[in-house]
């Protein structure tokens, strides 16, 4: 049976027993829940020798208050538990000194999707930074990634750090939170108390699940457009559309598994994908579909669209998926049909303003500049991505706890 890391604190009084006598406080947000879907600030307040302190909520707030992406959320105080609440997506996105004096220990215990451009990592990288600063200490519980080991993408490239890049890591990192604590404190130089909460039973190379407890543990949305196992999945792919004119299926029920909009031929654009670069398909299946997003991009618009399919074992190959290259490849494809297409959008993205969102998605240029230039061909972008796909495996091994 496998245990996440709040769970077995919860379970063991030996593990809690150096929290004894300090302050506690607690960054999590919806998923952050017991075996028995409690979530964890409520457990923890229970429990009589945790002393809270205080809670942070990372983007889209602790308990889970905002819909859309991209909308902060506002510092508030818990009537129930009598502690103040910070948002770590509002005014601020590092903790500043007057938050860090309210606790001595930051458990930190958030699920991740196992994809770079998630902001809770980067979350991650700013306390973890902070407590150094301010001499705290940080546990992390740790979780599954549900997207499980493998690794694709480009590394992100030196001078693009942004909130949705923390650090050179590919698209699809294939660790784990506890790990990339690890990996934050060698690459950063960090001086701070860090201690991991790890996992038991947990098996990433698994089936059907690879990398989720499908059979023992419930979905919960880390976030609001994250509502199940193949959103996670497809997302290292399918992320890159927030940096486009397409719709990503935000209000659609499957976000980020499907992407289209009013003026393409989905038809034409899976043949196009079929004809350039079969061997990306491979894991998964595509299907042409049609939807009426209720907000964001093409609002109240018929969408001709693509839907990929990762849940039936017939189709979903775990270790053949490579949703990186398939979302890659269906601009691509797009560029084909319509060379002049107007893809990429220009809008102030996750802070930046100066810069294009689909070049900080991936960290540098070259994915862009790849799918724009007509002569480029897939074997570019692989050597490209395989190179340091192999590079990143061979750096993340010694943070790796299972």
């Amino acid at each position: 049976m496998i245990q996440f890391g709040l769970d077995r604190l919860l379970a063991d009084p030996a593990l809690r027993r150096p929290l004894a006598g300090k302050r506690v406080a607690l960054l999590a947000h919806p998923a952050s829940v017991t075996r028995n879907l409690e979530h964890a600030i409520d457990a923890l307040a229970a429990l009589p020798d945790i002393q809270l302190s205080a809670a942070f909520g990372p983007q889209h707030g602790l308990r889970g208050d905002k819909q859309d992406n991209m909308v902060e959320s506002s510092d508030y105080f818990d009537p129930q538990h009598g502690i103040p609440v910070f948002s770590l997506y509002g005014e601020v996105r590092r903790p500043t000194a007057t938050m860090m004096d309210r606790f001595d220990v930051l458990l930190v215990d958030l699920q991740d999707l196992g994809c770079r451009i998630y902001t809770f990592i980067t979350t991650l990288r700013y306390v973890l930074e902070a407590a150094a600063k301010h001499k705290k200490a940080v546990w992390v519980l740790d979780r599954p990634n549900p997207a499980g080991r493998p690794v694709e993408g480009t590394l992100l490239q030196p001078g693009w750090e942004s909130f949705v890049g923390a650090g050179p890591m590919p698209m699809r990192h294939g660790m784990t939170m506890g790990e990339l604590a690890r990996w934050f404190i060698a690459t950063l130089k960090l001086d701070v108390e860090c201690s991991v909460i790890t996992m038991t039973g947990w098996e990433p190379d698994a089936a059907p699940g690879y990398g989720w407890p499908v059979t023992e543990r419930s979905w919960i949305n880390p976030s609001p457009n994250a509502p199940n196992l193949s959103m996670a999945r497809a997302y290292a792919g399918t992320v890159m559309l927030e940096g486009t004119t397409l719709s990503e299926g935000r209000g659609t029920t499957r976000p980020l598994e499907l992407f289209g909009a009013p003026d393409i031929d989905a038809r034409q654009v899976i043949a196009q994908m079929q004809a350039i670069a079969p061997k990306w398909l491979a894991g998964c299946r595509l299907r042409e579909c049609w939807f009426e997003p209720t907000f964001h991009k093409h609002v109240g618009k018929l969408c001709n669209g693509v839907q990929i399919h990762v849940e039936d074992p017939t189709h979903y190959k775990h270790a053949a998926f490579r949703p990186w290259r398939l979302q890659a490849l269906a601009f691509k494809a797009i560029r084909r049909v319509q060379r002049d297409y107007p893809l990429w959008r220009d809008f102030p993205y996750e802070y930046e303003h100066n810069r294009l969102a689909i070049d900080l998605i991936n960290g540098s240029e070259s994915l862009r500049q790849w799918v724009d230039d007509a002569t480029a061909r897939p074997g570019d972008l692989d050597a490209q991505a395989f190179a340091d796909e192999r590079e990143w495996e061979e750096l993340r091994e010694a943070f790796l706890l299972y």
